[in-house]
């Protein structure tokens, strides 16, 4: 940093000393667009979408670490102060969730296990049946 600030120093005392500011824009070239292209394809190569070969394992940053909110969803959102506002509504939440020991509000699903008929029931059935709908015969297990 005090390499740049003498660099810097250094060079506006030179434009102090009463060089023309002019001359030195007028050798001064811009080129074109540079382009990095597959040799084969002449393709324009897209720089960003490089996939880093290594995929490292999950571990305990993964739980922890949220990708800050784009200013776009900051806006979409309410802004900071209502998104803290939630964030702390919502960590009460748990909070409360966690010393009531409530069920969670989403519980797993547990099927009840088929109906076992016995015969008549099955003959039952099968009068109900459509045969035309291609309804199919229980089985006697």
């Amino acid at each position: 940093m005090i390499a740049g600030l003498l660099l810097a120093n250094a060079a506006q005392a030179q434009q102090d000393r009463g060089e023309p500011a002019d001359s030195a824009d007028a050798c001064v070239t811009t080129l074109g667009e540079v382009r990095a292209l597959k040799p084969e394809d002449d393709v324009p190569v897209d720089l960003y979408r490089f996939k880093s070969p290594v995929q490292p394992e999950p571990n305990a940053f993964n739980r922890a670490w949220h990708e800050p909110p784009s200013l776009q969803e900051v806006g979409m959102r309410g802004g900071y102060l209502m998104m803290g506002i939630n964030y702390g509504i919502a960590k009460t939440a748990q909070g409360l969730h966690t010393l009531t020991r409530a069920p969670d509000p989403i519980q797993s699903a547990i099927a009840r296990p088929p109906p076992g008929l016995d015969a008549a029931q099955q003959r039952r059935a099968l009068q109900f049946c459509d045969p035309q709908q291609g309804c199919a015969v229980p089985t006697g297990d």
